[in-house]
């Protein structure tokens, strides 16, 4: 059998076993197709158990090609995964990525807006219109929750309780939490449920909360479009995305105090070491905290 049908079958197994999000899988599909695609190109003489020089050409393709070390970074662990798969469901007697490395990556430091940026954005998104009432509803929960922008497009309508203030939200790995929400986004949620978007729905059966003006659920690339358009208005000087926002909630929380724990709990980290990263964020609090605390200040 072709390597391509292994591909398949392993990304069936991360789909149907694993129960991955469709954008991790839609990621390994793309760099497993790459690798095959270079395998044939160079004529591999075995793609089931590739030599270390097999993989490392592979690499020096990649990095001929300007990729990003993350890019490489992530490209080698899918190849990892795949032939643990392989190996597990007996297809190969070994794992030839044993002796592959990942490359050491740098851990950049999120962008992230001042709590008054994140101010003048919301401000800026304002009038009657369906498009402003769902854009407002939108962008404030995004930065009341912290959600990743996937986790907001697919909000469905029995997620939410606005009596209460919490939603639930399916994140990575189909883990589920509950998040609560400031009465800011509430109120924008709550105006846009009731004036926005039956207007957008458009006799259409759609459970999905956001909406495109043709009734379907909103895109990722179409909320990324959105905040491009009011960080202009709003002469907001920074490269941001719907992740910025995300970055920071957490950001503004451990500058107001909050535990580390609780804002992992809220972002739905598996490893707190990833939460921690935005603790470099804050410099100021950390030395105002050794200031007050330390016996020789």
């Amino acid at each position: 059998m072709k390597l391509e049908h292994y591909i398949d079958e392993f990304l069936d197994y991360l789909s149907l076993e694993r129960g991955l999000s469709k954008n991790t899988i839609s990621s390994y599909r793309r760099d497993l197709n790459k690798f095959a695609a270079f395998a044939l190109v160079n004529d591999m003489a075995n793609v089931m158990n590739p030599t270390r020089d097999d993989f490392l050409n592979y690499i020096y393709s990649l990095k001929e090609a300007e990729l990003k070390s993350s890019s490489i970074a992530r490209n080698i662990v899918a190849l990892k995964v795949f032939y643990r798969y392989l190996v597990s469901q007996r297809y190969v007697s070994r794992d030839p990525t044993e002796l592959l490395e990942s490359p050491k990556l740098w851990k950049y430091l999120p962008e992230v807006m001042s709590i008054s940026e994140v101010e003048e954005f919301l401000k800026v998104i304002r009038g009657s219109k369906v498009k402003h009432l769902r854009d407002k509803a939108c962008f404030e929960i995004l930065y009341a929750t912290g959600m990743r922008v996937s986790e907001v497009v697919n909000l469905k309508l029995n997620d939410i309780d606005l009596n209460l203030g919490i939603l639930r939200c399916i994140g990575k790995g189909q883990k589920e939490r509950i998040v609560p929400m400031g009465s800011l986004a509430r109120q924008a949620l709550s105006q846009y449920l009731e004036q926005g978007r039956p207007v957008l729905l458009k006799n259409k059966d759609s459970k999905h909360i956001f909406l495109s003006k043709n009734g379907s659920g909103i895109s990722r690339q179409m909320i990324w479009k959105q905040i491009q358009e009011y960080a202009l208005i709003a002469n907001i000087n920074k490269h941001i995305s719907p992740h910025t926002l995300r970055h920071s909630f957490a950001t503004h929380l451990l500058e107001k105090g909050a535990d580390l724990r609780i804002v992992q709990e809220l972002l739905g980290h598996s490893n707190i070491s990833t939460t921690q990263l935005y603790t470099h964020l804050n410099k100021d609090r950390l030395k105002s905290i050794h200031h007050k605390f330390h016996p020789r200040p």
